[in-house]
Order: C-alpha cells, then sequence, then structure tokens
C-alpha cells in the first residue's frame, strides 16, 4: 500500500489481466483493484517459463484469478508466495491453491488488533501458509531461485524475493515505483521500516519488482532517496515541536501537509504518529497525556 500522504501522483491508464512479460522470467498480471493506496492496482508476478512460482497472487477476485491461470497457461506451478498479508495481496492464494493444488509459501500469517483510523487495506485473516519462509531460506524450481528477505517495517511479516538467475528484487510494498509506503502502527514500525530500506541498500540487485508502481531500474538510487525523505520529514517534526511545544498530531499534520488533500491527513496522521514512535525509541521525543507529544531537550 502506498502512502498519498507522502506522494501524490496520477493513476496512468493500465491494462488489468494482461500477461506483461517483463524479463525471459518475470510476467506481470495487474490486479482491477486501481484506488488512492494501491495506484493502477496490485501487480502479480508470475515466474519461470516451464515451472512457475506466483508472488503476490492479489485480491480474491475472480476476474484476476481468471487471468492468472491464463498467465500459467496449464504449465506445472511449483509455489504461491506472498510478501505479506494486507488483503489486496495474499487473499487469492487460497483459490489459486484450489485451482493448482501448490503449496501456498512465504511470509508468516498473524492477526493485528487495531482499532485506530486506517490508511492502508486490512490484513487477510483468511491467509494460512503451508510452509513460512525465515530470511535467506529459498525455493527453488526449472531455471529459477527465489531466496527470501525480511523486510520488516510496512508491516512485521513483510518479505521480499530475490530472483538470483536476474539480479531481482520483488519488493511487495516496502519500495514502490509510486510512492512511498504506508507505515501505520502499531504493526507498521519505523524503525524496523528504515533498517530494512537499509539492508535493501547493501544489496546488490539490478532491477525492483514492486506490487505498485512500474519496475525500478535504479533500485539504490530510489531507496537512498527514500531514506532521505524519511530523514526529512524525522526534522520536519523535530522543527515543528521546537518551535510549537507540547502538540498533538493532527497540529503537526495539518502544518507539514499543507496543499495534501484533507481526506488523506488520517494517512499522514499514521505516518507521523510511526516518526514520534521511532522518534521516542531514541530520546529524541516524549509522549504526554492525549497523545501530546514534546521535544526532549
Amino acid at each position: 500500500m502506498g502512502d498519498m500522504s507522502e506522494t501524490i501522483t496520477e493513476r496512468p491508464p493500465m491494462p488489468t489481466g494482461d500477461a506483461m512479460h517483463l524479463s525471459p522470467l518475470v510476467t506481470r498480471v495487474l490486479a482491477p483493484n486501481p484506488s488512492p493506496f494501491t495506484y493502477t492496482g496490485t501487480q502479480s508476478y508470475v515466474v519461470g517459463t516451464d515451472e512457475l512460482a506466483v508472488i503476490d497472487p492479489g485480491p480474491d477476485e475472480p476476474a484476476h484469478l481468471d487471468a492468472l491461470l491464463r498467465a500459467i497457461g496449464g504449465r506445472a506451478v511449483k509455489a504461491i508466495l506472498c510478501t505479506h498479508t494486507h488483503r489486496d495481496h495474499s487473499p487469492a492464494a487460497a483459490p489459486l491453491k484450489a485451482a493448482t493444488g501448490v503449496t501456498i509459501i512465504g511470509c508468516a500469517p498473524f492477526s493485528l488488533r487495531d482499532d485506530g483510523p486506517r490508511a492502508d487495506a486490512s490484513f487477510d485473516p483468511g491467509y494460512a501458509p503451508d510452509t513460512i519462509l525465515s530470511d535467506g531460506d529459498a525455493v527453488t524450481g526449472q531455471g529459477w531461485t527465489l531466496r527470501a528477505v525480511h523486510t520488516p517495517g510496512h508491516t512485521s511479516n513483510h518479505l521480499c524475493y530475490a530472483l538470483e538467475e536476474e539480479g531481482a528484487l520483488f519488493t511487495g510494498d516496502h519500495v514502490m515505483g509510486w510512492s512511498t509506503s504506508v507505515v501505520s502502527p502499531p504493526d507498521g514500525d519505523m524503525t524496523a521500516y528504515l533498517l530494512s530500506l537499509q539492508k535493501l541498500m547493501e544489496r546488490e540487485d539490478t532491477v525492483y519488482y514492486p506490487a505498485h508502481g512500474e519496475a525500478v531500474e535504479r533500485p539504490r538510487r530510489l531507496v537512498r532517496g527514500m531514506i532521505g525523505h524519511r530523514r526529512m520529514r524525522e526534522g520536519q517534526i523535530l522543527r515543528f515541536l521546537e518551535k510549537n511545544g507540547v502538540s498533538a498530531i493532527p497540529d503537526m499534520v495539518r502544518e507539514m501537509y499543507k496543499g495534501v488533500d484533507p481526506g488523506l491527513y488520517p494517512a499522514a496522521g499514521r505516518s507521523v504518529q510511526a516518526h514520534l514512535i521511532d522518534l521516542d525509541a531514541r530520546d529524541m521525543v516524549r509522549r504526554g497525556e492525549d497523545d501530546r507529544w514534546e521535544r526532549v531537550a
């Protein structure tokens, strides 16, 4: 899920359901679920030539399942992998498993209990993997190897998948081609997110295939910019608190997100909250009564 409070990008028209070949081993199928938080929709990936893997099967939409089955075209499927369990990514895993008989492999399931305002999709309560992958675990098929890269932050169970034969990384919602990611507490964790971005900076992937947005051809440059953007937002928060004293999150949002549609303020508030929790852990701010915050001298 993208954070439209951070990056406002007009959605271009995109064909849904078509199998678009991006490389010798990678085919993309776009789900019909465009929105302010999914951009043109969720992109599922079919990896391989004769024996396949499907990454992020997407929402449980009959038309999208039919499109995935057309892209598979009767070929053998080795695994269904999910990067995380937001409901635009994993619900189609179950019907795809029923249609193909293939095991679901990938991130761990969990249930998020959160009554706060939400800016991202809710989690998929029906997600039931047959095998859970840890950082560094690999799934192999004819001509391909997919290795799990644990990248918590957007969600605690988020995995990316490295396609070793092509130097590619399927980045799910951790890094996208159109917007910064939603980092929404309590499960979203800004400290973990920034550490996961640094982890990608230390890798040598040559292209990213995100779940939303176009392929990223200069991945390190983008990740460096994303880290810089978060540090810029952090600096804004600290300057605001230094100038205004004890403040509530909505006050910070109105000042820092001028020009943004007020309908997106809840998403912005979740992002600011994630930054504040990170700054609190570093003893740079302090939470007071009524969820009001102050700068620590």
